[in-house]
């Protein structure tokens, strides 16, 4: 396609086929700096290769490097069998975890990790949700938020999703954590907090689906799907790496919270050195 391609697209091109890997770490921006075009440019060029826009340009760069590098090590790809030996299971588990987590970190542009830390800093009151394996990741990020003083409760039973959302407004948060983006249960709520006119965050498979279209800034996880048996644990996996990140972007961004931490740190810490 490169001859019909502008001039600008063509540097762009150019500069992909040149150095592909550098892509897994440049924003559109950054990329449009580093080619000395605007920024437009790099998403009008992402869409006329037949993408929804430059993160799943993105993805896709990536996705092709990893089964590049697949193909010249064969070994240690595909599904954890029952014959598998012990040493085998781990290199396989790793190669996959390793996987999910550096294609979650391509999908996720730093803008929309920055919004969801500003709608998190502002809240009154943050609803985390999940249920089944997205449970355990929500009620770890509140535990994280409650450290930095923040009003976060982690909820898995709807009943008490929906009844605590009920009396959300547009100061308050709701964050959504649900691989699919389509569990019945986290639409409602959502939708319900839409109603309300409360803030959403969600945190999805990547891709379009129900949830992300309610929430006001969209974080994603990429979990592969050819790994069925394991997808609850390469899920949780990309979940924990984003809300994670996002502790550290809060952490960073306030004073009073890393006085909190450290305070709820050293209470631990006296605890334990009492009761040696």
């Amino acid at each position: 396609m490169r001859d019909n391609l502008s001039s600008s697209e063509q540097a762009l091109a150019d500069y992909v086929l040149a150095q592909p890997e550098s892509i897994r770490n440049l924003s559109s921006q950054k990329l449009a700096q580093q080619v000395g075009v605007s920024q437009s440019s790099v998403v009008k060029f992402t869409q006329k290769l037949g993408y929804k826009g430059y993160p799943d340009f993105k993805f896709a760069i990536n996705d092709s490097l990893r089964t590049q590098q697949d193909k010249s090590h064969p070994p240690l790809h595909g599904h954890i069998s029952l014959d598998d030996p012990f040493d085998v299971v781990g290199e396989k588990l790793l190669a996959s975890k390793v996987s999910v987590l550096t294609n979650t970190r391509a999908v996720n542009e730093q803008s929309a990790y920055e919004k969801a830390e500003q709608l998190i800093q502002k809240a009154n009151r943050i609803l985390i949700c999940g249920v089944g394996s997205s449970a355990l990741v929500a009620r770890d990020f509140s535990f994280k938020l409650q450290k930095l003083g923040m009003a976060a409760v982690a909820e898995s039973d709807n009943h008490i999703q929906l009844a605590n959302i009920a009396n959300y407004g547009p100061k308050d948060l709701l964050f959504v954590i649900s691989e699919s983006g389509e569990t019945p249960e986290e639409v409602a709520v959502t939708e319900l907090a839409k109603a309300n006119h409360c803030m959403v965050i969600s945190l999805t498979g990547y891709g379009h689906n129900s949830i992300a279209k309610l929430a006001n800034a969209r974080l994603y996880t990429v979990s592969e799907e050819d790994s069925a048996r394991l997808s609850s644990i390469l899920a949780r996996t990309a979940q924990e790496f984003v809300i994670d990140t996002l502790f550290i972007l809060l952490t960073q961004a306030s004073g009073k919270g890393r006085k909190m931490l450290e305070a709820s740190n050293q209470a631990v810490r006296q605890y334990r050195h009492k009761n040696r």
